[in-house]
């Protein structure tokens, strides 16, 4: 778990400089330049990530049970990871309804997976690692919200066409994860064991 933890710490702790330490960010920024700060940045999230996996990993073989959850929540686990992965495809199609309304929709795709995993998972390392970017999901966004409010940033309208192709590619990774990926990759298969 300590692994696990630790890797948390790092690549959370990279994504919320933003958050929590804006006018830090900015002079690392100046003082390394734009490419050095992302290297940087780069370099601490991979390393996190890294912990994170092999953490993740480690604390499995030595489950704490922490709760039973319902079979229904799996299905409903299911729905949000859809509704969370067209979010996300959100964030990278231009022109969009979605991220024209939701304004930062990577953050609140990441915020409905985790609660997602959240609802359907019972082992302490799963809370640990979901509740994690859950937590994290929500100062984020707020703390974006409030940078957009404060440089005056509007929305530029979404259109159908970016709005449909948002959707179909949503709707396919989500296939992708449901139907192999989530098992091959995780041992973990949505629909079925």
């Amino acid at each position: 778990m300590t692994l696990l933890v630790l890797g948390l710490v790092l690549f959370l702790g990279a994504h919320s400089v933003r958050i929590f330490a804006e006018g830090w960010r900015q002079a690392m920024v100046a003082r390394l330049t734009p490419n050095g700060w992302k290297g940087l940045y780069s370099l601490v999230s991979i390393a996190g990530l890294a912990l994170i996996v092999i953490g993740f990993g480690a604390a499995r073989q030595q489950p704490v049970l922490l709760w039973v959850p319902p079979v229904w929540t799996r299905h409903l686990a299911s729905l949000l990871v859809l509704v969370s992965l067209v979010m996300i495809a959100a964030a990278y199609v231009p022109g969009n309804h979605l991220r024209a309304r939701l304004g930062h929709p990577m953050i609140l795709g990441v915020k409905v997976w985790a609660f997602a995993h959240l609802v359907s998972n019972q082992m302490l390392a799963e809370w640990v690692l979901f509740g994690s970017f859950l937590v994290w999901a929500v100062f984020d966004y707020r703390a974006a919200k409030a940078r957009d409010r404060a440089a005056g940033v509007a929305a530029a309208p979404g259109r159908l066409g970016p709005t449909l192709l948002t959707v179909a590619i949503g709707v396919g990774l989500w296939a992708a994860i449901a139907f192999w990926a989530h098992g091959a990759w995780f041992g973990v298969k949505p629909f079925g064991r």
